[in-house]
């Protein structure tokens, strides 16, 4: 265990500096970006320590680890984030841990989620994933909805009880006009979120960025990053 915590201190030191050396060439405060450190795959042990080490935000993609892993550590001062694509049948589960769902990407979604953290008695705070290699109207490969869709959406979040509309996620596409364009597409980003904070004002969270390429995503204005592997490292039969 002290060789792991050894290990995990380490490598968020070097994150930490990246966002450190980010922030301070694009004219930014290091706590204008808020580090969320994705544990997918990994165990509760880790997440313990890395709580120990002074992590905050973490991040799961798949309910069915991460429901067993908030239980396990419920006990620790954490904010969970739900940041993968989230099935109608598991919001009832990730209704009664996560504290943001970054994912959300359809009426329908919306709907469930709101009567979930009703029945739960929670507030969610939600986030739009916004597909940058869809066209206006479609969605992404991996999830998210068109640009052209952001603001219909960001009503029905605003609007539903147990909800409250924190922003927009999005993940650097891997097809498309922005593809192998990070800096461009953090920066397109960005520009809905102005737009969105027009008409909604507190939804002032930009999620954005990963290990590969949180200094484009941190030079464009991002207030969140999402960091796995440069923190945990590579699993075996990961690679």
């Amino acid at each position: 265990m002290t060789d792991r915590k050894d290990e995990l201190a380490t490598n968020l030191a070097k994150v930490e500096r990246r966002i450190a050396d980010a922030c301070a060439a694009a004219g930014r405060e290091r706590d204008e970006v808020t580090l969320i450190v994705v544990t997918k795959t990994y165990p509760a042990s880790d997440v313990r320590i890395l709580s120990e080490l002074g992590v905050r935000h973490v991040a799961e993609n798949r309910d069915q680890d991460a429901a067993p892993k908030a239980a396990a550590c419920g006990d620790l001062p954490l904010t969970w984030h739900f940041v993968g694509q989230l099935q109608t049948n598991k919001v009832r589960s990730v209704a009664g841990y996560a504290d943001f769902v970054q994912s959300v990407d359809r009426a329908k979604l919306v709907t469930a989620l709101s009567k979930e953290a009703v029945r739960a008695g929670r507030e969610l705070g939600c986030l739009i994933q916004v597909a940058l290699d869809a066209g206006e109207s479609a969605r992404g490969e991996r999830g998210g909805v068109a640009p052209g869709g952001i603001e219909e959406l960001a009503g029905l979040v605003a609007a539903a009880p147990g909800l409250r509309l924190g922003g927009l996620m999005t993940v650097a596409p891997l097809t498309g006009e922005y593809a192998g364009r990070e800096q461009a597409a953090f920066g397109r980003l960005m520009s809905l979120s102005t737009d969105l904070r027009g008409s909604h004002p507190a939804a002032t969270m930009v999620s954005a960025g990963m290990s590969a390429d949180l200094e484009q995503a941190v030079a464009a204005g991002a207030t969140h990053v999402r960091v796995g592997s440069a923190v945990l490292g590579v699993r075996p039969g990961l690679r």
